[in-house]
Order: structure tokens, then C-alpha cells, then sequence
């Protein structure tokens, strides 16, 4: 810490530049330690509060992010150490005896890739400013400027403007800052230009990913937002991508993403259609989200959860309008579309928890929501959920209005209406939806938002030429209706469906099952239950709290194959032109 203190007061006079300077300075990647300066220009306050997000933007989730904080003290102008109190969890109280600049100085610690706010190692760190940065609510709104101070070799990549040195960033304000992550280390560069506008992929770890394709299909992909929107709201876009061994899952950004997935899952075709999908979209929230948010959001406050029954619009519906993006530009084949909905609806089907919570609830409860056994039975998810939700909507816009008004109508609109700072409520989406569809959408919105939506699949796709059937080949096999996994050569039951025939029989997740009917089972179920039937009684042996118990019950029935979603055989002219109307491309081959 000794060299940040000497730093210190380099960087009071390098702040009159600029109202806040970071600094940060790895030295320790292999410890995962970054050590920070922050300077706040001159101020008459008696005292500023810092303070250290608690939650990062595009993750709906109470993170704590200041608890790898260490080291902390504060000086003011003349490099004398100034008194400071922290008064909860993410602030620190700084008291001021006369007006003076102020800068903080304490270190990082960065080993959590997985959440995409903080990770440094020996060849690289990726810097959301959620995980590092404090603010003052005094001086959030004034310009600020990033120095990192890294090892030689390393190149600096994010969406901010750059600053005297290509280690060095400026932003218009802490929002912009925060929601402009920086990856340095050992990187893949690559940069192009589509419609006058700049792009760069940077890859960081070693992966059996194709970097060629890669930026091929991007630019490709960046094409596509004439779909939906009007225009462009960035002029520079940066695509971060991680190959880990781990971590996976992406996070949308201000004009840039960041994207996780295992280093060998980019080959094969699945795998990258599933790279090129959270590609698409992260790029959608672009609009959704970065430029138009529900007003429960708007501003962010970054200590407190933001509370809105919107989520399932802001991330639900981005997870819909991917694949219009994808299969319009040829990214993904209707085959695959039709394969990727079947997997949705058919997880729907088996989610008891739809029953249960709304989509608007589930929404405002995002920030305490659990996940597991209990979130399957009793829960929604606002992505899933919300993508179902906004095609049922769209499917009912493009009926009624003869093809003419899709739910991209919708967005387009409230890109066009409610850009940030505004902000957007219920109200003004059904507002939206009756003036589109000149009909009154408030009872709908009533069955299906804020009531748990039962939707009617069959219906639903048939309208536009499509039905739901299982394969020809699918066969019932007998079911004891639960998910496992593998704990120590027994088999661990992880989510027992409610109203499912393990529970009825008073099954629970974490009992281990070692037995039925006597016969020990092997980590393959179903090879087990091959030899039974749906709605055979059997006996179940398993262990619950280390004691060996028994029960009796039914089995259930499912299939060995999931239904799928395809094409009518004779698909009449008005569903061939709304299928046409919904996706933009024809139905048939």
C-alpha cells in the first residue's frame, strides 16, 4: 500500500482534469489483488460518503460486492490522512474539516469470474466497475477518467473512450463507467467496421473456438437491428468473450458485452449456436435495457435492489427477439428455431412453479427468488417465462391485426417513446399494445402478466402453421417424475416435481435413492425403470439424514423423447402468410 500512498498525490493533480480519477495497479495477478486509488475533486461538504455497489447492472441479485475490500484509508489534498467511519455494509463516511480534494486508496480482491464484476489472475482482469470503483452520490454525475497500471505485454479493450495511453479510459459519468467494463491481459484482438459503425472482439483464454468465424458471424449478427429498431444507438461496440473451465453466462453492457463459456464448447454446432445466441442477445440489449428500461430502474441505484414487474419484459422478451434476429440473418436454420421452442415449452410444461407465480411477480421478486427444488415447484423465471409471454403476445398482436402489428411494433415503440432517462411503466405498455392493435389489451394483460399464464401451445402455434407432437419413435417409459444427480455412486434426487408421483410418495430433494424393489439401482435410472410401467406400484430404498428408509409408490408416465415443434402437414395460406408476418421467413423448405 505504500505505492499507492505516494501515487496519491500524482493523482490530486491529475484529478483537476478530470472530477473523478481511478487508478488501479496490478502487481499481484497470481493473488488476484488490485490495489485502488480514488480521487474526488475539491468539495465544501463536511463530509462524502463512499460508496461500493452492491449489485452489478444486468444481474438482479444482491452481490455484497465490498466485501473484497481491504486496506482502506482516505487523505485529503496535502496526502494527510483524513478520519473516515463505515456506516453499513457498501459506504464509507469520509469527514472533511475544510474543502478539500479527497482520494481513497484500498485494494481489491478479484477471484470471482463467475459473477462478471471482478476477476484478476496472472494473465489477465477483467474490470466491471460494480466490483471495484466507489462513488459519491456528490460526484456521480461528473466526468471521470480510469489509469490502469498493469503488466508489460497486456493490452486494455473497453467500450469508453480511450484516454492519453491505451491503458487509460474516459466516461461522460460513474453510469457510463459502471456500465463499461474493461478487459486487460493476454488477448485475441480483432476489430472491423459494418455501416460505418466500429466493432472488436477480444477473446481472452485458449479455446477450440474459430476467432475467423467468430467475427464473420458478428458481423453478420450486428446487422440485424433494423428488425426491431429504427437505429443504432452506439457508434463502437465491443464483444468481450471468455474461454474458461469453468465460468459461463454473459452480461449486457452500456456498448459492449461480456460473454463466458467453457473453451470447449465453441466447436461443435450446438455449442457455437449457443455462443452466436447469447451474442445475439446481449446485442439486443443494446436497445432493450441500455436505451429503454421499465422506470423502477431508472436511475440505478447501485446499494439497493430496483424493483419493477417489468424484468420479464426487459430480459424475457430479449431472449425471444434473439432468434428473430438469428434466423432472419440466417444465423440459425428453422430446424434449430423449431427445436430451441419445443425445449422451451416443454420446460414450461414441467415447471410446476408456473402455476404458481406470475410473471410480474416473479419479476419484482428476482432479488430474492431461489432457485433449486423450491424455485421449480413454486417459481417462475423471468427469462423463460418472459419469452414464452412475449410470443403468446406477439401471436395474438399478428392475429388480430391480420399480420399487420408484431410485438417488434411494441419495442420499436417504446425505443422511440421512452428512451433513457424517461423510463417506462405497465401502463405505458398497454397503452402501446391498444393503440397498435386498436383493441383493449388490460384484460389480457390481467390473465396472463399479473395472473400465472396457462397458455394454450396448441393453439398458440397454429396459429402460424406449427404444432407440438412428440416423434414417432418416442415411446412412454415409466417415470418417478424427479431430476439427479451423482453423489458418490447413489443418486441424489435434485428437484422433485410437485404433485409428481416422488411426491406423493413424500420424496424430497437430497434424499439419496439406492434401491427399488429390493434391487440396487445403478447411476442409470433409466435403465433401471426400463423394466417397468407407468402406474406400476413399486417399493423405493433410500437415505435421508444417514438413516435407510422405505416408501411405496406409483410410477409415473413420460416419454423418452420430448415433443417437438414443426410444420403442420398442409398449412393453409393465411398461416403460411402469418409465419411469414412473425419470423420473416417463409415456412415452407
Amino acid at each position: 500500500m505504500k505505492k499507492i500512498l505516494v501515487a496519491a498525490m500524482l493523482l490530486v493533480s491529475s484529478a483537476a482534469k478530470a472530477a473523478t480519477y481511478y487508478q488501479i495497479s496490478i502487481d499481484q495477478g497470481a493473488h488476484h489483488l488490485g490495489d485502488v486509488s480514488v480521487s474526488f475533486a475539491k468539495t465544501g461538504q463536511s463530509y462524502i460518503d463512499a460508496k461500493f455497489p452492491a449489485w452489478r447492472t444486468g444481474r438482479y441479485d444482491i452481490l455484497n460486492l465490498a466485501n473484497g475490500v481491504r486496506y482502506f484509508n482516505a487523505a485529503d489534498a496535502q496526502g494527510n490522512a483524513l478520519q473516515w467511519q463505515k456506516i453499513d455494509k457498501s459506504t464509507w463516511r469520509i469527514f472533511l474539516n475544510e474543502p478539500t480534494a479527497v482520494t481513497l486508496n484500498y485494494q481489491v480482491y478479484a477471484n470471482e469470474l463467475g459473477l462478471r464484476a471482478r476477476h484478476i489472475d496472472d494473465t489477465h482482469a477483467f474490470i466491471d466497475a460494480s466490483g471495484f470503483f466507489m462513488y459519491s452520490e456528490a460526484t456521480r454525475n461528473d466526468p471521470v477518467t480510469v489509469q490502469l497500471e498493469v503488466p508489460e505485454g497486456w493490452r486494455s479493450v473497453s467500450g469508453m473512450s480511450k484516454g492519453k495511453n491505451q491503458h487509460e479510459f474516459v466516461a461522460a459519468n460513474f453510469d457510463v463507467l459502471v456500465d463499461s467494463p474493461i478487459e486487460t491481459g493476454i488477448n485475441e484482438l480483432h476489430s472491423f467496421k459494418v455501416d460505418n459503425r466500429d466493432y472488436e472482439l477480444v477473446i481472452w483464454g485458449e479455446g477450440n473456438y474459430d476467432s475467423a468465424k467468430m467475427v464473420a458471424d458478428l458481423k453478420t449478427l450486428v446487422q440485424t437491428g433494423h428488425v426491431v429498431w429504427d437505429d443504432y444507438p452506439y457508434e463502437r461496440y465491443v464483444f468481450m468473450v471468455h474461454a474458461t473451465s469453468g465460468a459461463r453466462g454473459a452480461t449486457e453492457h452500456l456498448n459492449s458485452t461480456i460473454i463466458q463459456r467453457h473453451r470447449d464448447k465453441f466447436a461443435k454446432r450446438e455449442d457455437y449456436l449457443g455462443f452466436i445466441a447469447t451474442a445475439a442477445h446481449e446485442f439486443i440489449h443494446t436497445w432493450n435495457v441500455k436505451a429503454y428500461r421499465p422506470e423502477g430502474m431508472v436511475p440505478y441505484d447501485y446499494v439497493a435492489p430496483n424493483y419493477t414487474r417489468l424484468l420479464w419484459l426487459a430480459e424475457g422478451s430479449t431472449s425471444y427477439l434473439e432468434d428473430h434476429l438469428l434466423l432472419r440473418s440466417g444465423l440459425m436454420t428453422k430446424k434449430e428455431f423449431f427445436k430451441d421452442l419445443g425445449k422451451r415449452i416443454n420446460t414450461h410444461l414441467k415447471t410446476p412453479g408456473r402455476e404458481v407465480q406470475s410473471a410480474a411477480h416473479t419479476s419484482f421478486d428476482k432479488w430474492i427468488n431461489q432457485g433449486g427444488d423450491h424455485g421449480r415447484n413454486y417459481s417462475t423465471n423471468i427469462y423463460s417465462e418472459g419469452s414464452l409471454l412475449s410470443m403468446a403476445l406477439d401471436l395474438k398482436l399478428l392475429s388480430d391485426s391480420n399480420g399487420q402489428v408484431s410485438y417488434r411494433d411494441v419495442h420499436r415503440l417504446l425505443y422511440n417513446r421512452h428512451k433513457l432517462p424517461k423510463g417506462f411503466n405497465e401502463q405505458d405498455v398497454i397503452a402501446i399494445l391498444n393503440e397498435l392493435s386498436a383493441q383493449d389489451y388490460t384484460d389480457w394483460w390481467a390473465d396472463n402478466v399479473d395472473a400465472p399464464m396457462n397458455l394454450d401451445f396448441d393453439a398458440l402455434l397454429n396459429k402460424v402453421g406449427l404444432e407440438r407432437v412428440y416423434p414417432e419413435d418416442a415411446k412412454p417409459i415409466a417415470s418417478l417424475d424427479v431430476n439427479i444427480s451423482t453423489d458418490k455412486g447413489l443418486l441424489r434426487l435434485e428437484h422433485v416435481r410437485r404433485g409428481g408421483a416422488s411426491w406423493q410418495a413424500g420424496l424430497t430433494a437430497g434424499d439419496l435413492i439406492v434401491a427399488i424393489d429390493g434391487r440396487r439401482i445403478s447411476t442409470d435410472l433409466a435403465t433401471t425403470l426400463s423394466a417397468y410401467s407407468a402406474g406400476d406400484k413399486v417399493s423405493v430404498s433410500f437415505f435421508r439424514r444417514d438413516r435407510l428408509q422405505q416408501v411405496s409408490l406409483t410410477l409415473g408416465q413420460d416419454y423418452d423423447k420430448g415433443a417437438k415443434v414443426q410444420p403442420v402437414k398442409a398449412p393453409t395460406p393465411q398461416q403460411l402468410a402469418l409465419f411469414k408476418a412473425w419470423m420473416g421467413v417463409e415456412l415452407g423448405d
